[in-house]
This record gives C-alpha cells, sequence and structure tokens, in this order.
C-alpha cells in the first residue's frame, strides 16, 4: 500500500517556520561557498569591483523588495512561478517553474563541487578523483536526508547552520576593518580597462553572491503568517547577506595584498591567519565555508522540491512532484528526483570536462535571472493595471520605481552573462516546451476528475490564503490553474 498520502481535504503543507527560520533560509541560500572565494574572483578588477558590488547589491535589494510587494499580493507557494502564472498566464508559469527548477538542481552540483575544495583541507588532500566525487555525493544527500524527515527539521538546521557560518564572517566584517592596511589595496582599477567595462564585468561575478534572496517566497505556504513574514524574511535577510558581503570583503582586500589576493584559492582563510597569526584562524575559516556549503545545500534541495511542487498541483509540471508523503507532508519525489540530477551532474563534471563548474554556475545564473525578470514585470504589471486606483501617487511612484530598477538590473544580469551562456541558456529553456506539451497532450488533464469525480490521484488540492475566520478554503481545480486571492 502506497504511503502517499490522498487529498485528505486539507488546503496544503502545514506551515512550520517562524520569521527567525524564513530569515534564516534566505541568508542560508545566499551565503553559500562562494562568499569565501569572492575577493580573489574579484582581485583582478581591483578595489573598484566594491563599486561593482555595490551597484549590484541595490539591484538585490530592489528584488527583494520586489519579491516582498508580490509575496503580500500572492503568499502562496511558488514565489516567481505564481506570480509569473497570475500575471501572464500559465505558459509563462511554467517557463519561470521549468527555469528556476534547472537553477536549483545545477546550482546544488556547483555548491557541492565548490564545497569539496574547502573538505579537502583537511581530508584527501591528494585530491584523488572518485574520493572527491564521494565526498561531493555526501555533500548532496545529507542535506536531501534532511529535508526527507520534514520543513521543520529543515528549517532547525538552516538555522543553526546559518549562525555558525554568520559568525566568522561577522567577524570578518566588523573585528577585520580594524586590521585594514590601505598599501594592500593596490591599483583601484587593475582591470587595465575601462571603469565602466570593469564595473560590468565584475558585477557579472558579484551577482553570483545574491542568488536565493527569493527562498522565502518560493515556500511561503510553508511560512507561519506568509503575507507578514515572506517580506520581512526576504527584504532582512538580503540587508543582513549585504552588509557582510560589502564590508567583509573590504577586509579581505585590506588585509591580504593585491598580488598575493590575486593567486589565493582561500582569501578568507589568508585574511584570517594574517590577522590572528598562524593557521589555525585559517582552518577555523575552512569549516565555516564546510558549515556555510552544507546549510546552502539543505536550503537549495527545499527549493528543488517546492517550486515544482507549486507548479505540479496546478497541473504545470509532472503529478509525482505534487505528491506529499507522511505526516510531515515531505515532496520526497521532488526531493530526491533533483538530488539525483545534482549527483549526475557533478559526477559528469568530475569525470569529463574541467571548465564545467564554471559553466555549470553561469547556467545556473542566467536561469534565476529569468524568473526574476519575470516576477519584477509582473509587479509593474500589477501596479500600472490595478495600483492606479488604490494607491496614492507617492507610493505607486515609489513602487514602480523600485519594479523598474529590479526589471534594470535583471536585464543587465542578463546580459554580463556572456553569449555563450545566454545560448545554452536559451537552449535549455526550449527544452521544457516539450514537456510542457506533453502535460496539455489531452486538452486539460489536470482539469478532468479522476474515478468517481474524486481529484486527480495523490495530489494535494490547491490552497489559497486564509480569509478572515483565519481558516483556508479548499477550492476545486478549474482548467489547471488554481485560483488565488490577491492582497493589495
Amino acid at each position: 500500500m502506497s504511503s502517499t498520502k490522498r487529498s485528505s481535504g486539507r488546503a496544503g503543507p502545514s506551515a512550520a517556520l517562524g520569521l527567525p527560520a524564513a530569515s534564516a533560509l534566505v541568508i542560508g541560500s545566499i551565503i553559500g561557498t562562494g562568499v569565501f572565494a569572492l575577493p580573489s574572483a574579484l582581485a583582478p578588477y581591483g578595489p573598484i569591483s566594491l563599486v561593482a558590488f555595490g551597484v549590484v547589491t541595490l539591484g538585490a535589494l530592489a528584488l527583494a523588495g520586489t519579491f516582498g510587494a508580490l509575496s503580500k499580493r500572492t503568499p502562496a507557494s511558488g514565489g516567481p512561478y505564481v506570480y509569473a502564472r497570475e500575471a501572464f498566464g500559465e505558459f509563462a508559469g511554467f517557463l519561470n517553474a521549468w527555469s528556476y527548477w534547472i537553477t536549483a538542481w545545477a546550482g546544488n552540483a556547483a555548491i557541492a563541487v565548490a564545497w569539496v575544495g574547502y573538505v579537502e583541507v583537511f581530508v584527501n588532500t591528494g585530491h584523488r578523483t572518485w574520493i572527491s566525487v564521494l565526498i561531493a555525493l555526501t555533500g548532496l544527500w545529507i542535506p536531501a536526508a534532511v529535508n526527507l524527515t520534514g520543513v521543520r527539521n529543515t528549517g532547525a538546521f538552516q538555522v543553526v547552520t546559518t549562525v555558525l557560518k554568520f559568525v566568522p564572517l561577522l567577524f570578518m566584517a566588523t573585528l577585520g576593518l580594524l586590521f585594514v592596511d590601505p598599501d594592500n589595496f593596490g591599483a583601484f582599477n587593475a582591470s587595465g580597462g575601462s571603469a565602466l567595462g570593469a564595473i560590468s564585468a565584475a558585477g557579472a561575478i558579484a551577482l553570483f553572491s545574491y542568488l536565493g534572496l527569493e527562498a522565502a517566497s518560493v515556500v511561503a505556504s510553508r511560512v507561519r503568517e506568509p503575507a507578514r513574514n515572506v517580506p520581512r524574511a526576504t527584504v532582512y535577510g538580503t540587508l543582513a547577506c549585504a552588509v557582510i558581503y560589502l564590508l567583509g570583503t573590504l577586509a579581505v582586500f585590506g588585509t591580504v595584498s593585491h598580488g598575493e589576493l590575486l593567486t589565493s584559492s582561500a582569501p578568507f582563510t589568508e585574511a584570517a591567519n594574517n590577522i590572528m597569526g598562524g593557521t589555525w584562524a585559517g582552518d577555523a575559516v575552512a569549516v565555516a565555508a564546510i558549515v556555510s556549503g552544507i546549510g546552502a545545500l539543505n536550503g537549495w534541495t527545499m527549493l528543488c522540491a517546492e517550486m515544482p511542487y507549486a507548479a505540479a498541483r496546478d497541473g504545470l509540471f509532472p503529478a509525482a512532484f505534487a505528491r506529499l508523503r507522511g505526516d510531515k507532508d515531505v515532496p520526497v519525489f521532488g526531493i530526491v528526483a533533483s538530488t539525483v540530477l545534482a549527483s549526475l551532474i557533478t559526477v559528469f563534471s568530475y569525470t569529463r570536462f574541467d571548465d564545467v563548474f564554471t559553466k555549470i554556475v553561469l547556467l545556473s545564473v542566467l536561469t534565476a535571472v529569468i524568473p526574476y525578470l519575470f516576477s519584477a514585470a509582473a509587479q509593474l504589471y500589477w501596479l500600472l493595471v490595478h495600483g492606479r486606483a488604490r494607491l496614492d501617487r507617492r507610493a505607486l511612484a515609489r513602487d514602480v520605481t523600485v519594479a523598474v530598477l529590479a526589471m534594470g538590473f535583471s536585464y543587465w544580469s542578463i546580459q554580463g552573462s556572456g553569449y555563450q551562456t545566454v545560448y545554452y541558456g536559451l537552449f535549455v529553456l526550449l527544452l521544457g516546451l516539450p514537456v510542457y506539451v506533453w502535460l496539455k497532450r489531452d486538452g486539460d488533464v489536470s482539469a478532468r476528475p479522476g474515478p468517481a469525480g474524486s481529484a486527480a490521484p495523490d495530489a494535494r488540492a490547491p490552497e489559497t490564503p486564509p480569509g478572515p475566520s483565519g481558516r483556508r478554503a479548499v477550492i476545486p481545480r478549474s482548467r489547471g490553474r488554481a485560483p488565488l486571492r490577491h492582497h493589495d
């Protein structure tokens, strides 16, 4: 007998995440292993890269504000998928879900490969390939196992790992500034090109740092009081990361010489050793990077399942993704399928090409920016169509400005990804077309009742936000789409 839970009249999965856990999910998804190597990646451009970081931070905050506003309007799981579907229709919603799903599991492969580098500070120092592969697979499946135990355990794990990795980064962003030596910075623009070109190139690298800011909106139905807590978690989490990133990178630039930074594979480790003396501080930073990576994988594994769950619930993703198992409402198929795909691409990256890691990262960034662009466009659409009659001019002008900045930032990010990445990204995105056709092969199959007029087997009824009484209503599926109540 299947353990899959059939529709029981409940509106959706239980909400187990409070504001601290939702904020930790945002911070933990943004801060992975990449932050610990970021100063070295920006070093070829010199301190002007901090200007680029500032520009990217403003764009990220504009996106955070946009997601916060959209989550108030539609406080349901799915984030970018739901916003695009409600504003532009089912096909736009499907493309966003497809694109974001690729981002999530391909990005997990990239995080795992980077995470191995920090683990091998202590084990497999000879970097034997198959041991590295086993370490990477361990890093992928530990978070999957945590996610399979339920969202409450996932949230608790996320809070613990976020605190453990946040403390050393906070140390560098505060006390580290006291040890800054201006002579370490080198030329302001070390790229040899124009200032604008250096800012654009450095900005494309810095963009990697903020992927995951939408995490709370993707799992909104898992958050208590989503209309209130999702916007706060999104903005607070992004702001916290912005402060850590900017001040931490400044501290590393000022405590490690420019020449050393160009060749360093662990710049925060070098900075910690220079500040404290010896090597123990650097080892502590390596441990923090390991914790950071496993925490990021934990958060992104949750997103790997929640985005397709929201789409499958509406008939816009294979039905297997909509099945919840056990008393803790675990989307088992989404977690396992995404982790298997991430494992396959990780093994492939170690056994085929040396530069696959970089290509995976660039591709995952591009496929994330597409949903960002659609979300900003959805916010602009709602403001211009409905907001003019409901908002005063000042509030409307403010919200439109934020949405336009978020759109502009998204376009700039796509342009900065490079022609080859855009080509491969478009190809992968269009691979979703046959899937969409298959889902619609018999018309709107999701609208067709199962035996005796019941809902589709093993699928949960779509959820709606709580009404004035605090109860959730179950709305029958209509043409594969769950009507959502909008809050202005």
